[in-house]
């Protein structure tokens, strides 16, 4: 049994209480959805900036169908709370008999943060601080939080590896780095146990592929079964390591529920430790989508400019988590690819 199912078992049979911050975002809601299936208590704080009320929705109706049990029922399991990690009223009020706190709220995107710093400032390192500050009062155990692979910077070294960094190259880094940094210094100084995860390019279910900031992977995706072009960045030979959602929902158990003393109070890369180039994610797209519908007319893909911060290449040595955490991711991206095809294709259109 991988330290993952025994920690499966042990929740099914044991309710804590979670708080999840960004609860109605594309991460957040998968992880309410698997909390619920676990039969956790789960308490959730958004105030839907970024985030869709039937992303909650979704993970709800998902995880009592996955139950075989009515969606109102499983409702009692749930609180929701419509505020803003900016007021430290809302974190304190969320943070409230809470067990432990998965932190997902945060302005994402590298090149929003470039066109309004301030904003991303705000939310990612001063929403982080009151997050911070409602945790240590409360006395969660622990707070797992999102990072960032982008603190990895202009550092040309590949695999990345959690002790090396280089310099940021965005302000949205910059707000990650901090985070880091703002953890650290809670740990040392007010004793707040913390994990840090660096997400690699997250991909799957409820992952927006709307507007000028969404992932690559629904974009794509929406904009082929929808007959509009795709653009890709570059020559197309920009290489990113995509992690699927599962993955990083089995790391943020993990690092919550870790008995390993030496494991809390670090960073730790989220992903699978392998890369793909653009061009080679737009061919196996393709291929995924061409599977199910042969009928689907696709074209050549259309190459712009770079864009303004992105790095040339990630991928991620993930032996840390392996070996304090016994992480193994479940998916690839072939197989990632395959099991959110379903919901690309019934939600995308």
């Amino acid at each position: 049994m991988t330290k993952y199912e025994d920690l499966y078992s042990h929740l099914l049979d044991n309710q804590y209480v979670w708080l999840i911050t960004g609860v109605a975002g594309f991460i957040g809601s998968n992880l309410l959805e698997k909390l619920l299936i676990l039969n956790q208590s789960v308490v959730g704080l958004d105030n839907f900036e970024t985030g869709y009320q039937h992303n909650i929705d979704e993970a709800i109706s998902d995880a009592a169908a996955h139950m075989n049990i009515s969606p109102i029922k499983l409702k009692s399991n749930f609180k929701f709370i419509k505020g803003d990690i900016c007021k430290l009223s809302d974190c304190e009020e969320s943070c409230e008999g809470v067990n432990f706190v998965l932190h997902q709220a945060a302005l994402g995107s590298v090149p929003r943060s470039i066109k309004d710093p301030v904003s991303t400032n705000e939310t990612n390192i001063n929403g982080f601080l009151n997050i911070l500050l409602a945790s240590r009062d409360a006395k969660v155990d622990r707070l797992v939080y999102a990072a960032s692979s982008s603190t990895y910077g202009d550092h040309p070294g590949l695999p990345k590896v959690e002790e090396i960094i280089g310099n940021p190259l965005s302000p949205y880094a910059v707000t990650k780095l901090v985070n880091e940094l703002y953890a650290n210094v809670f740990s040392n100084t007010y004793g707040l146990e913390s994990v840090g995860l660096r997400y690699f390019n997250v991909f799957g279910k409820r992952q927006d592929p709307k507007g000028a900031y969404a992932a690559v992977i629904p974009k794509w995706i929406g904009n082929i079964i929808n007959g509009e072009d795709v653009f890709i960045n570059g020559d197309g030979e920009t290489s990113r390591d995509f992690c699927y959602i599962e993955n990083t929902i089995q790391m943020n158990l993990l690092a919550a529920m870790s008995k390993n003393k030496a494991s809390v109070n670090q960073v730790y890369n989220v992903a699978i430790g392998e890369r793909t180039s653009l061009n080679k994610l737009y061919e196996m797209i393709q291929t995924n989508l061409l599977a199910s519908n042969q009928d689907l007319v696709v074209g050549l893909a259309k190459y712009q400019d770079y864009r303004v911060g992105d790095v040339r290449h990630s991928m991620a040595d993930i032996s840390k988590a392996k070996k304090l955490f016994g992480y193994e991711p479940s998916h690839n991206l072939r197989n990632g690819l395959d099991e959110a095809m379903t919901w690309y294709l019934n939600s995308l259109k």
